[in-house]
């Protein structure tokens, strides 16, 4: 198996060299980057599938067995058939007489004439990048370990890189990129598993990727069950977005549209209202100059339009509203009788949306209807270029009859992890513990229970990090969930020991022996350490809902009824709102068993203690220099 992280970081600094010594800026060589990975992804394919189909001739007999391969048999195998000039092994072998970049810019033409979805979507600036630095990176770019089976391996890295893009190269989080473990959260959530998928704001691709993931990780493929609709004003994000779709196999269940005809304030381009399984977005919001009547006359507007000011536009708060109807509308109804279940929808939004004040009669209306589900508040610093809170909303228009007054609210401001001091995003175990508090209150006790079940497989396999003692015995037989938080106790004492004895075993050898063998226990202890980060996570989640039983937390989740998100104010003065603090509170205080009184009474102590110290040495210091004649 590759070593994804590496492979990572080994790929990008090639992409970077590229980018560094062609003097073109981000924005520039995005473009031709991700066409690379492109053209070497459908390179790998093609020859798996190449493979395959030459072994299948080779059993038949006769004038079957010399029959050609047709360029559709390639495609029921999952792949796209390659003119020759087009396959990464014949740029491979160019002559560094040739130029290169006017090959590579006629492979992505050729493509573009075999598949008509793709045409003028594929980069044709390879001319720009300088041949010796192209050929470099087109050979860093054929590793062996981007054409293993069983993983999307080459869809990672094109994910990799463009969240690596983001920072640089997007004028907008919300147009141009979205962090992964948001758009996870909310695949998790919405649970896509067949039908029409609708994106009107849907930048790079990523809600379709997420959501191919989401039908694979089920057991399904996504191209047989699946369409996936997507609307984008920007040419260049719709671009990515068809890209990355033909990256990850998706281009034959996809139809992105861009330009004026995809502003989704003025167009239904796809006619989808009302038509739609799921919905999933992260639009730009807080927009300004919507023009009211436009947006009018669009339609698509359950709740009402939004108040237009004296200039006849919707100010950013009523835009924001604007959205949220577009999602709702365009959610199929619940029909019992067909046996087809009602429309999920989830996105991000800023926010401010949950308690504006314009807006609590479209609230209101929301609630009433029942269609609201789960308000996740997310907290700062979880996009690249801004650190402004957001929350997730998810409407439900098949929700049981048992639940639909009621919503869920979860506040995850203090629960991610810190990637840097200016980033943070879910680990896949907190993604998972957000996601089971939301099964919990649905009622889905088995997928609680399953994820224990993989919390303990994940302790199994921890074991071996500690040896044979009881550590690794209580890992591999943990039954009652309590003992989650002993095994942790007992691997965070093992480990205070490992540090302490490492210190004591590098400082006992050789200077020249000593960076190597710090190096080697590091990383043993950081194995370790990233093991109990797991089991850690197991019991945030045990001991908050035990074997499988939703209860309301502190600081956490609330389930709310109508009548409480009301409160005692008649309906028409009510603020309706959905910000999730507001129901679920300030988590209390952790007691550490330190008396205040006697802490401040020692401090106070250490203080003189130190004061008289330095006095002692003030007055020392000022003698010598006196006995020096100073």
């Amino acid at each position: 198996m590759a070593d994804i992280k590496k492979l990572e970081k080994e790929l990008w600094e090639a992409a970077d060299d590229l980018r560094a010594n062609s003097r073109l800026t981000s924005q520039q060589y995005c473009m031709p980057v991700l066409g690379l990975i492109f053209l070497r992804y459908a390179w790998g394919r093609f020859k798996r599938a190449d493979d395959q189909l030459k072994a299948e001739r080779a059993q038949r007999q006769g004038r079957a067995a010399r029959q050609p391969i047709d360029p559709s048999e390639y495609t029921s195998k999952g792949a796209m058939w390659l003119p020759k000039n087009a396959r990464y092994d014949y740029l491979l072998s160019l002559p560094e007489t040739e130029n290169t970049g006017k090959k590579v810019n006629e492979a992505m033409e050729a493509i573009e004439q075999v598949y008509p979805t793709l045409a003028g979507v594929l980069p044709d600036t390879y001319t720009d990048l300088g041949d010796e630095l192209l050929r470099d990176v087109l050979r860093v770019f054929n590793k062996e370990e981007l054409d293993e089976e069983g993983d999307d391996i080459i869809g990672r890295i094109y994910e990799y890189f463009l969240g690596k893009f983001a920072p640089a190269v997007a004028s907008d989080d919300g147009v141009f990129f979205t962090p992964k473990s948001l758009v996870r959260m909310i695949m998790n959530i919405i649970e896509p598993d067949r039908g029409i998928m609708l994106d009107p704001a849907c930048g790079s691709g990523g809600m379709f990727v997420s959501a191919a993931d989401y039908v694979r990780d089920q057991g399904g493929n996504p191209v047989e069950s699946m369409m996936f609709y997507g609307q984008e004003k920007v040419d260049y994000n719709a671009k990515l977005c068809l890209m990355n779709m033909a990256v990850h196999g998706m281009q034959a269940c996809g139809d992105i549209r861009s330009g004026d005809e995809a502003n989704t304030f003025y167009h239904d381009a796809h006619k989808l209202d009302g038509k739609c399984d799921f919905v999933a977005a992260n639009p730009p919001f807080n927009v300004d100059k919507v023009k009211a009547s436009k947006a009018t006359d669009a339609g698509r507007l359950p709740l009402g339009a939004p108040k237009e000011n004296k200039k006849g536009e919707v100010s950013t708060s009523g835009a924001n509203y604007l959205w949220i109807n577009y999602f709702l509308s365009y959610l199929k109804n619940a029909n019992i009788e067909e046996g087809e279940r009602g429309g999920r929808a989830g996105f991000v939004m800023a926010s401010s949306a949950t308690d504006s004040n314009g807006e609590k009669h479209m609230r209101r209306k929301l609630l009433e209807d029942g269609v609201v589900d789960v308000m996740l508040y997310v907290g700062n610093n979880f996009f690249y270029t801004k650190s402004l809170p957001c929350t997730l909303w998810f409407f439900d228009k098949g929700k049981p009859e048992e639940l639909k007054d009621k919503v869920l609210f979860i506040d995850a401001q203090r629960y991610h992890t810190a990637v840097s001091t200016t980033l943070n995003e879910w680990s896949y175990w907190q993604m998972q513990n957000l996601t089971a508090i939301v099964w919990l209150y649905r009622g889905e006790t088995k997928k609680y229970k399953a994820l224990i079940k993989e919390y303990k497989s994940a302790a199994k396999k921890f074991a071996k990090l500690f040896g044979d003692g009881d550590i690794a015995y209580a890992l591999k037989t943990i039954g009652n969930v309590d003992e989650f938080a002993i095994c942790r106790d007992a691997m965070l004492e093992a480990i205070e020991g490992m540090k302490s004895m490492a210190k004591t075993e590098v400082s006992n050898l050789p200077k020249r022996d000593r960076k190597k063998r710090r190096a080697e226990l590091d990383e043993s202890i950081a194995e370790r350490e990233a093991a109990i980060s797991v089991i850690n996570e197991a019991v945030w989640l045990v001991e908050k809902f035990g074997e499988g039983e939703y209860q309301d937390i502190e600081g956490l989740c609330k389930v709310a009824s109508r009548e409480e998100i009301q409160g005692s104010q008649p309906a028409d003065k009510s603020s309706w709102s959905l910000t999730p603090g507001a129901y679920v509170g300030v988590p209390p205080i952790e007691d550490d068993g330190v008396d205040f009184h006697e802490r401040m009474t020692e401090i106070h102590a250490e203080l003189l203690e130190l004061q008289k110290q330095s006095n002692d040495l003030m007055a020392a210091i000022s003698k010598n220099f006196k006995e020096l004649g100073l």
